[in-house]
Formats: C-alpha cells, sequence, structure tokens
C-alpha cells in the first residue's frame, strides 16, 4: 500500500478528475480575462473587426482592379470611393422616403390610438372615459416624474454621436490599410509565433479569412433577399414606410437566423398600428415564408457553403456576442466564429493544404471561397 500522501494512495479516478478541474479552471480564468480585455478595448476592437468585414467584402475587388494592371493604392481608393457612394445613396434615399412617409404614418398611428379608446369604452370591458384619462395623466406624470433622467439622456446624445464618428472614421482608416496591405501586416503580427509554427500560422489565418469572404458574401445576398422579399410584400399590402422597413430587414439579417425575423417584427407592429389586424397577419405570414426560404433554401446553399458552423453553434455565438457587445457583438460573433473554425481545423489537420477540401465539392458544407496563402492576407 502507498504511504500517505503519495499520489499514488489517491483513486485515480479522483486524481484524474483534479487534474482536468484545474486545467479547466485555468481555461476559464483566461477566458475571463480575454472577455474583460475585450469589454475594456471595445470602442478599438468593434471598428476593428467591423473594418475586417468590410475588408472581407472588398478585398477580392481591389485584387481584381490589381490583377488588370491598375495600381493597388488608386484599386483601394475607387473600391472605397464607390463603395461610400453607394452607402450614402442609399441611407440618402431611406432617410428621405422616410421622413416622407412620417406624417402618414403619425395620422394612422394616431386613428389608432382612438379606435383602441373607443373599443375599451364601448367593447367588453367598458372601461370608463375618465379611467382612460386618468391611464393618460399618469402616463404623462411618470414621463415628469422622470424629466431629469430624460434629459441627462438627451445631454449625453452629444457624446454618442462624437462617439460614432470616431468609430467611424477608425473603421475606414483601419479598411484602408487592410486592402492596401493585409498580407504585410499580417505577416508581421504572425512574426511572435515560434519560427517552426510560423508558417503554419501564416496559413491557417489566410484560410480563416478565405472563409470571412465567403460569409460577407452570403450574407449579402441572404440579406438583400430577405429585403426584397418583405419590401414588395409590404409595399402591395400599401404599408407605410416599406422601403425603411425592408432596408431595416437587410440590415438586420447580416445577424444569422434571428436578426432578419426580429427587423422584421417591427414590420408587422407597423402594419398591425396602421392598416389593421388582418394585414398584420398576412405581414407575418410573408415574413415567416421569407425565413423558411432563407433557413432551407438560401442558407444551405450559399452561407452553408461558407462556414461549416452547427446552427446551435450560430445561436449560442449569437447570444454570447449580444451579452458581450450589444448588437455589434452580435454581428461580429458569427464571422470570428467561423473564421476561429476554420483556422483551429487548418492547425489541427495533418495537411493544410487539404483543409479546404477535405468534403466533396457537390457537399454544401464545403468553403465556397477556399484561400490559399497567395490570394488573400
Amino acid at each position: 500500500m502507498p504511504p500517505y500522501g503519495d499520489a499514488r494512495a489517491v483513486h485515480p479516478i479522483v486524481r484524474v478528475g483534479a487534474e482536468w478541474t484545474w486545467r479547466l479552471l485555468v481555461l476559464f480564468a483566461g477566458l475571463v480575462t480575454l472577455g474583460y480585455l475585450i469589454s475594456k478595448l471595445d470602442t478599438v476592437l468593434i471598428p476593428v473587426g467591423l473594418a475586417l468585414l468590410a475588408a472581407a467584402l472588398l478585398y477580392p475587388l481591389v485584387d481584381w482592379m490589381q490583377r488588370r494592371g491598375v495600381p493597388r493604392s488608386a484599386g483601394v481608393v475607387v473600391v472605397l470611393v464607390v463603395a461610400i457612394g453607394v452607402v450614402a445613396g442609399i441611407m440618402t434615399f431611406v432617410v428621405e422616403q422616410f421622413i416622407a412617409g412620417l406624417p402618414e404614418l403619425t395620422d394612422q398611428f394616431t386613428q389608432s390610438i382612438d379606435q383602441i379608446q373607443d373599443w375599451l369604452t364601448a367593447g367588453p370591458f367598458h372601461f370608463s372615459e375618465d379611467q382612460i384619462r386618468q391611464a393618460g395623466d399618469s402616463v404623462v406624470k411618470s414621463i415628469q416624474d422622470n424629466k431629469e433622467a430624460v434629459t441627462s439622456g438627451a445631454l449625453t446624445t452629444g457624446k454618442v454621436i462624437g462617439e460614432l464618428f470616431t468609430g467611424a472614421a477608425l473603421t475606414l482608416f483601419t479598411v484602408i490599410f487592410f486592402l492596401y496591405g493585409g498580407e504585410q501586416i499580417w505577416e508581421f503580427v504572425t512574426r511572435v509565433v515560434p519560427t517552426a509554427s510560423r508558417e503554419r500560422v501564416r496559413l491557417a489565418g489566410s484560410q480563416g479569412f478565405g472563409s470571412l469572404v465567403g460569409y460577407v458574401r452570403a450574407t449579402v445576398v441572404v440579406a438583400a433577399a430577405d429585403a426584397v422579399g418583405i419590401g414588395v410584400g409590404l409595399a402591395i399590402l400599401g404599408v407605410p414606410l416599406a422601403l425603411p422597413l425592408a432596408s431595416l430587414v437587410f440590415v438586420g439579417a447580416f445577424i444569422p437566423i434571428v436578426g432578419a425575423f426580429v427587423t422584421g417584427f417591427v414590420a408587422v407592429l407597423v402594419a398591425l398600428v396602421t392598416k389593421g389586424l388582418i394585414t398584420a397577419l398576412i405581414t407575418l405570414g410573408i415574413i415567416i415564408g421569407i425565413m423558411q426560404l432563407e433557413g432551407h433554401v438560401l442558407q444551405p446553399l450559399l452561407l452553408g457553403r461558407a462556414v461549416r458552423l452547427h446552427p446551435l453553434a450560430v445561436v449560442l455565438a449569437i447570444t454570447t456576442g449580444i451579452v458581450l457587445a450589444g448588437i455589434v457583438g452580435g454581428l461580429l460573433a458569427v464571422p470570428i466564429v467561423a473564421v476561429l473554425n476554420t483556422a483551429i481545423r487548418s492547425l489541427l489537420a495533418s495537411d493544410q493544404e487539404e483543409v479546404p477540401d477535405e468534403v466533396e465539392v457537390a457537399d454544401p458544407r464545403i468553403p465556397l471561397f477556399p484561400a490559399t496563402q497567395d490570394e488573400v492576407p
């Protein structure tokens, strides 16, 4: 029998469990520390993440222009100017449509409130006008009681706008350098890796970026399909602000699975307030139909080929991202997981060059845009 205090005196299950426990605790502490650092540096990391998404979308265009003899610096300028112009033009048109349709929406909303008040007084509940008036006075009093908080919130609007402009400027600045010298930046960053593993890490990063390129392209197509389908349905039904609502759906669709449905529900509420219950139900049916088309056709065909992620992993990633960094976190969560998934698989593979081609081409899970080290940074 081993002497007291000897590790052999401990049952093997207990010993193995203890070894796993302290290692898991170390990993957990590392994750908590990483999360804390990310929360403190979100002002920098979020613009860099958004810049990486933009670079993944625009990088192939810059490469295409360079292959046709256009200097890379000129290609970066042209692509960025065109992209900013397109986004600014669309945003201007959407805002103008929103401003033009807002008075009609306000009038219809007021009429709906009047109808609800009439239904409450003449309907099955038989509320008196005094009760309804008292309820309205309570709302007004609550707003007045919180006037100071509302005022302080309004005073911070300038600060928020300043932070948005700062983040936008940092994002644009970062995109320029990612597009112009992304490969050199990646090679410089990986110099901290030991020489024996440096090329392997660089190739893994290149393949991860290739998955990101495929993800962004596929997401733009899926988002556009969602926006067009829902926007056309709203226009046919005569729901006000159909174009701004479709634009909202397009932006929301960049958060897979839940984004388009949540933003589409706003359209259902607008339809309910302005056009009544029947129109709202039809709008809900259109949104559910579009979501079914996205889930069973578009995502398996496009996103499924761009990234190899289980739907559960997508949902958990989005939830974690929203908890840590709000809406922007939900936007960046799936791309980050997609890049890490490809990069880690590449690092663990016996032959890195064959990682993007592990499954047959007909398999929808194969990356749509497999990257090699010479194609992307």
